[in-house]
């Protein structure tokens, strides 16, 4: 019988796969999605990527859990047209919620803080950020924490620490960042592969950031939402463009789901992360909850 210590080596050998997997899955989709008129059949995909057909079905079982074809039926127009329609009710009823009910409804706790203007101009002063690269079933991706919790999730470029780090120390220009490889590794796996017990996050923003954040960790798990939908939630009719922003400037991606704000049309449109790693992203979702999807 397994202990918690084997599960956590099970869940990280499991992760490390899932992220090698990563690459080939954005091409093998990549594939079939441009033959989806001429219903490519899984030894066509499979020498596309390299793979035989057999060993293509089981990295995607690996991935996500199901088929090559099943997956990319997630990434239609259709199907997130209907998950906007399925979602709309039940996004709105939990948006009416007590803020402090928040914590019943999430596996996340999150200690929000609204950035003051002199808070923007400090950058961070006196914050230390613990930080590393880690496996993810979507690429290696780069977590740090403060003492109160996580406070960035991004991903790198074939694990190449300069592009995250970059950007995440432009955000708290005046932070320390210390590389911490073990201070973090027993959360991989309660972020993406268990999801169990509440991970503490550091969240700091101007007051409508925070709105439009708050209001995402409040959507049913799987669900999609319109930039418009999500303006009118919050009272904001009108006010797309800047959700879009708020959106883009979520310093906890996939903590925080802002992958799953898509555009009324269906359309996935663009993530700050890279429009491939949302269309990905959403989809191993679905399949991770299809049958609410």
């Amino acid at each position: 019988m397994y202990g918690p210590a084997d599960n956590a080596m099970i869940n990280t050998a499991a992760l490390a796969e899932q992220s090698r997997d990563y690459p080939r899955i954005l091409q093998a989709i990549s594939y079939i999605e441009a033959h989806s008129c001429d219903q490519p059949k899984l030894d066509a995909v499979g020498a596309a990527v390299g793979l035989s057909s057999a060993n293509l079905q089981s990295m995607f079982k690996r991935w996500a859990g199901i088929s090559p074809g099943r997956l990319v039926q997630f990434l239609t127009r259709d199907h997130a047209r209907k998950c906007l329609e399925k979602s709309a009710s039940p996004f709105d009823a939990t948006l009416n919620i007590s803020p402090s009910r928040v914590g019943h409804l999430h596996e996340l706790f999150a200690n929000y803080k609204e950035m003051t203007p002199g808070d923007l101009k400090g950058g961070g002063d006196d914050i230390e950020i613990f930080y590393g690269i880690y496996p993810s079933p979507f690429g290696p991706c780069f977590i740090g924490e403060t003492e109160y919790g996580v406070c960035a999730l991004g991903y790198t470029k074939n694990g190449a620490l300069g592009a995250p780090l970059a950007d995440f120390q432009r955000r708290w220009p005046n932070a320390q960042f210390c590389h911490h490889q073990s201070r973090l590794a027993a959360k991989v796996s309660r972020i993406f592969v268990d999801g169990s017990g509440r991970l503490a996050l550091d969240i700091r923003g101007a007051n409508f950031q925070l709105k439009v954040w708050r209001a995402l960790l409040c959507g049913p798990p799987g669900a999609m939402v319109s930039y418009s939908a999500l303006a009118g939630a919050l009272n904001k009719p009108g006010a797309a463009r800047a959700v879009g922003g708020a959106v883009a400037a979520n310093p906890v991606s996939y903590l925080i789901p802002c992958h799953r704000v898509i555009r009324k049309s269906g359309h996935f449109h663009s993530y700050y992360w890279g429009p491939e790693r949302k269309s990905a992203i959403l989809a191993w979702e679905a399949a991770r909850f299809s049958s609410a999807a």
